[in-house]
């Protein structure tokens, strides 16, 4: 999609030097991706009472082995 917008130089700048991109369109789209990826992860503090433990599973078994 062809999109004809105005930019914050300065931030573009600094984004170019933190992505390590070297074109505009690349850093855009690298920040479009990870604002979705963002917005699309769950809020861990939204699982809050809502997930429960077996009694019976020994976590801590589980955790030694990764």
């Amino acid at each position: 999609m062809r999109t004809n917008i105005v930019l914050d130089d300065k931030l573009v700048e600094q984004a170019l030097k933190l992505s390590g991109h070297k074109t505009k369109k690349e850093v855009i789209h690298q920040a479009l991706l990870e604002f979705v990826q963002n917005r699309n992860r769950r809020d861990l503090r939204e699982l809050q009472g809502k997930i429960q433990f077996s009694d019976a599973s020994d976590y801590k078994a589980l955790r030694e082995k990764n």
